[in-house]
Formats: structure tokens, C-alpha cells, sequence
């Protein structure tokens, strides 16, 4: 069974960081995009990053350009997301995906983690 697991979210300040995490297990994920999504209150869900499992081809939204960055620890299979410079209009849940990189649906999803921006 897949399972991408989010955690790190929370309530942070205007200009702070906050790292997330997604553990992911259940098969190989070595042919695989990961990516980062987030979904604010009465907006569509919006891909804000994603990576290969290899670390290449590193993708950003431009509403995150130079303050996100995507990682990953292929040890321990787990995919990070570094924010930086946090605005109030990043508050959303975020979400871990997965996805094979010849299949241009996103196949697996976590379950989602809070981030609120607010002082």
C-alpha cells in the first residue's frame, strides 16, 4: 500500500520558514515526480513544486520562485519542502503527490498539512 505521509505544518509569522515533510513508502518511487501541492480556502489546488526522485528537473511555481525549495532524501525516502520569506497568501493546506514520470497524472496524494501565515 502507497502511503505519502505530510508533516511540519503549522502557524508561523509573516516572513518566517517552515520545512515540511513526506515520508513516502509502499513501493519504488526511483521513475517518479514528486511534487508539492497547496489548496487556500475557496481556491483551486495548485502545484507549487515537484522534483524527480533522482533530484532533477526541479520545478516552481512563480508564486513560490526563490523562497520554496524541493528536496529529497532518497535514504529515507522522504521529500522536503523548504519555505522561506512566508506571506499571509501562502496560508493553505499543503499536499505531497506522487505521480510515475510517464504518466501525467498524479497518482498518490497525502492526506494534507496545515500552513497558516498570520502574526
Amino acid at each position: 500500500q502507497v502511503q505519502l505521509v505530510e508533516s511540519g505544518g503549522g502557524l508561523v509569522q509573516p516572513g518566517g520558514s517552515l520545512r515540511l515533510s513526506c515520508a513516502a513508502s509502499g513501493r519504488s518511487f526511483s521513475n517518479a515526480f514528486m511534487g508539492w501541492f497547496r489548496q487556500a480556502p475557496g481556491k483551486q489546488r495548485e502545484k507549487i513544486a515537484q522534483v524527480l526522485w533522482n533530484g532533477n528537473s526541479p520545478y516552481y511555481a512563480d508564486s513560490v520562485k526563490g523562497r520554496f525549495i524541493i528536496s529529497r532524501d532518497a535514504a529515507k525516502n522522504t521529500v522536503y519542502l523548504q519555505m522561506n520569506s512566508l506571506k499571509p497568501e501562502d496560508t493553505a493546506v499543503y499536499f505531497c503527490a506522487a505521480r510515475d514520470s510517464s504518466v501525467p497524472t498524479w497518482r498518490y496524494w497525502g492526506q494534507g498539512t496545515q500552513v497558516t501565515v498570520s502574526s
